[in-house]
């Protein structure tokens, strides 16, 4: 069992805390949902058996800290920074911000703001003091397939990401069982509340989490439910999209909520175009068994 890292000192400090990576076996599991909580379209089953390679996963998805320091030593631009905007929640911003940045017809609580990047996950003005151990955001798919190869690794599959995330649970509904709140101990950062008007934080986050947030899974993996989106590799099919060009991303994020997105779930499913970029998306890396040796 992975135990959490200390909550690091420095920025150096959280750019190495948080790299362990678990040695999985691979083998044979079941993948996919096919239950009333399956979200109609998103392919989540039928469940069937799939059969995964032995592989490393990272036990915490990349922080802040991790990729500062890889920009550090690339000089990367992401996509964000190039496009000179990224999606940021409405209720995170300053009433004068919210006011100009654009926002999409169908999902209203995003806005278009210019100047949202990693390094400023609400626009101008915002930084990252205190949170140098959450979760890189506003990365692309692009971003996060060129910080892994650096890094070493790559991004996972969705038959990779579903295994570790399952921890060796058959079928549960999330990475620790069948109950959302077991002991009503809440054990993923997620939208408690009305979905947009109120988030009541009741699970200790209104915003992002630290990486070791929340016990671990069986397997020592941290947050693969709610917290924020994962990039997968996979390019998405659904049954009611043939849209070719979108990735597959996972896990939930802090703005899931029942009432209408709860694919916070272990088998649950969503996409996006492999450009786009937001407040709630990151990713964690994959590598070949024992591959932490030949980590920066």
């Amino acid at each position: 069992m992975v135990e959490a890292a200390a909550s690091p000192g420095t920025t150096d400090d959280a750019a190495s805390a948080y790299r362990t990576s678990v040695d999985l076996p691979g083998g044979t599991f079941r993948m996919g949902n096919e239950d009333g909580d399956a979200n109609a379209g998103d392919a989540e089953g039928p469940v069937r058996e799939v059969t995964v390679a032995p592989f490393a996963v990272d036990a915490y998805a990349v922080t802040n800290a991790r990729f500062a320091a890889f920009i550090a030593a690339t000089g990367h631009r992401t996509d964000a920074e190039r496009f000179g905007w990224s999606y940021v929640f409405a209720k995170f911003l300053p009433g004068a911000l919210r006011k100009v940045s654009p926002r999409p017809d169908a999902t209203p609580w995003w806005c278009g703001v210019e100047g949202a990047r990693w390094d400023a996950p609400e626009g101008p003005g915002s930084g990252l003091e205190g949170r140098w151990d959450h979760p890189v955001v506003h990365v692309s798919w692009a971003d996060a397939a060129v910080f892994c190869a650096w890094d070493g690794g790559r991004l996972p599959t969705e038959a990779e990401w579903e295994y570790a995330a399952r921890g060796g649970l058959d079928q549960a509904r999330y990475p620790w069982g069948d109950e959302l709140t077991p002991g009503a101990t809440h054990r993923c950062n997620i939208w408690q509340g009305t979905f947009p008007v109120k988030n009541t934080a009741d699970d200790g986050y209104a915003g992002t989490a630290p990486v070791y947030a929340y016990p671990p899974n069986d397997y020592g993996l941290f947050n693969v439910a709610g917290n924020v989106w994962e990039w997968t590799a996979d390019t998405w099919h659904s049954n009611r999209s043939s849209r070719s060009g979108l990735r597959a991303m996972r896990g939930g994020s802090y703005l899931c909520h029942a009432s209408y997105c709860n694919r916070y779930r272990v088998a649950a499913r969503t996409a996006n175009t492999p450009d786009s970029t937001s407040g709630n998306l990151g990713f964690r890396v994959v590598r070949a068994p024992g591959g932490d040796a030949a980590r920066r």
